[in-house]
């Protein structure tokens, strides 16, 4: 089981994965969110290349549209 911190809050995920696949699980649009992994902002055509690990941290800020 790897452990990684989202937004402050402890979650556990069953395998290694990328950011990108991480992402894709919470059902989210890469257009409209901004990733931070360990401190460093990750453009989102790098995602796939970002495999997460015991420990990591992710800040995910997700836009929303509205008038």
């Amino acid at each position: 089981m790897i452990r990684i911190i989202v937004n402050g809050e402890e979650r556990e995920i069953s395998s290694p994965c990328s950011l990108q696949d991480f992402v894709g699980s919470l059902n989210l649009s890469s257009q409209r969110v901004v990733i931070e992994h360990n401190g460093e902002v990750v453009p989102s055509g790098k995602w796939g290349e970002k495999e997460l690990h015991d420990g990591d941290r992710l800040e995910i800020v997700h836009f929303v549209g509205g008038g």
